[in-house]
C-alpha cells in the first residue's frame, strides 16, 4: 500500500520535563527499520509556539506526516499550525510524551510506529475557537471554561506529578467560584462548560457516553452553579462512571460578561469582558494515523 505521507517530521521540545527526546529519537530509529525509504526529520522547538510555526511552515510542502511528541498543549500546536497552513496533504499525530495525553488514549488502535509504517490515514474533526477580532484557534480534543482552565493554571504553578496534582485540584476546587456568560440573550451562570470532540479528558474523567472525533459532532458538558458539594459530587460521578450521554451540536456561540481564562487542548488562553465566542465543528479537517 502506497504511504499517506511522503516524509516525517517529528517536533520535539528537547527541554520537557519528561522525556520527549528521547522518545523523539526512538521513533526515528524504528522508522529507519520499519519503513526505510520514508525520510523522517527532526525539529527540536527554540520557544513557546515554535510547534505551531513548524507545522505552518512544513504543512504545505509534499505530504508530510508532523509527529508531536508531547503531550495534549503540545499536539495542539501542531494541528493549529497545519491547518492555519490552509488546504494540504499534511497529517499529523502525536506520540504521547506529556501529562494527560488524552487525545492519544482515547483515539489510538495501535502503537504509532505500526500506524506510520502501514502508511495509511484517516480523518477526524476539529474544533474551531473563533473570537471577534483575533485569529481562530483549532483543538483537537476539547475547549473549556469554568474549573478545568483554573485548575490547569494552578498546576502550571504548583507542579504536576499525583500527589501535587490531588492537592492542587482539591485546594482551586475549594477556592472556586463560578463564571456568567450570556447565552441567546440569557444569562447563564455555571461551574464547568466543556466541549468535547473527545469522550474523555485529565485521564480519569468520561465526559459523555457517545462522543466520538470523527462523527460530524461535538458535545456540550455543562454543570450549571450550584453547590461545591453537588459539583464534587458530578466530578465523582464522571471518575467513577461518567457522565451519560450529553447533548451534540454543531456550534455553540456566547458572550463573556468578566474576563475568564479558557483551556484549549490543555493551553490556558485569556477572553476579556465582553467578547463575542463562538465555538464550531470542522469535520474530517485532520487527516492523521491511528
Amino acid at each position: 500500500m502506497a504511504s499517506a505521507f511522503d516524509r516525517v517530521v517529528v517536533v520535539f521540545n528537547p527541554n520537557s520535563t519528561g522525556d520527549a527526546q528521547q522518545r523523539a529519537e526512538e521513533l526515528k530509529s524504528g522508522l529507519a527499520e520499519r519503513a526505510a525509504g520514508l525520510p523522517v526529520e527532526l525539529r527540536p522547538t527554540e520557544y513557546a509556539g515554535h510547534a505551531r510555526e513548524i507545522a505552518r511552515e512544513e504543512a504545505p510542502s509534499g505530504a508530510p506526516l508532523l509527529v508531536s511528541v508531547s503531550g495534549d498543549g503540545g499536539y495542539n500546536e501542531v494541528v493549529d499550525g497545519l491547518l492555519k497552513a490552509g488546504d494540504t496533504s499534511a497529517s499529523a499525530a502525536v506520540l504521547a510524551a506529556g501529562n494527560a495525553n488524552d487525545h492519544r488514549r482515547v483515539v489510538a488502535r495501535r502503537p504509532l510506529l505500526d500506524a506510520i509504517a502501514e502508511g495509511d490515514t484517516e480523518r477526524l474533526d476539529v474544533l474551531r475557537l473563533s473570537v471577534e477580532g483575533e485569529e481562530p484557534r483549532h483543538a483537537h480534543s476539547y475547549i473549556g471554561l469554568g474549573i478545568t482552565p483554573v485548575v490547569a493554571l494552578e498546576l502550571e504553578r504548583g507542579g504536576k506529578g499525583s500527589f501535587r496534582e490531588i492537592l492542587t485540584t482539591v485546594r482551586t476546587f475549594s477556592a472556586f467560584h463560578p463564571f456568567t456568560i450570556e447565552v441567546g440573550g440569557r444569562s447563564e451562570t455555571f461551574d464547568s462548560l466543556v466541549f468535547a470532540n473527545i469522550p474523555e479528558m485529565a485521564k480519569y474523567a468520561t465526559l459523555s457516553e457517545k462522543g466520538l472525533p470523527d462523527d460530524g459532532k461535538f458535545e456540550v458538558v455543562l454543570i450549571r452553579h450550584r453547590s461545591k458539594l453537588r459539583t464534587a459530587l458530578t466530578a465523582a460521578r464522571a471518575a467513577l462512571r461518567g457522565l451519560g450521554r450529553q447533548p451534540s451540536v454543531r456550534e455553540y456561540a456566547f458572550r463573556t460578561v468578566d474576563p475568564m481564562p479558557l483551556q484549549v487542548d490543555g493551553e490556558v488562553l485569556e477572553l476579556a469582558a465582553g467578547a463575542d465566542v463562538r465555538v464550531d465543528l470542522l469535520p474530517g479537517a485532520l487527516r492523521t494515523v491511528r
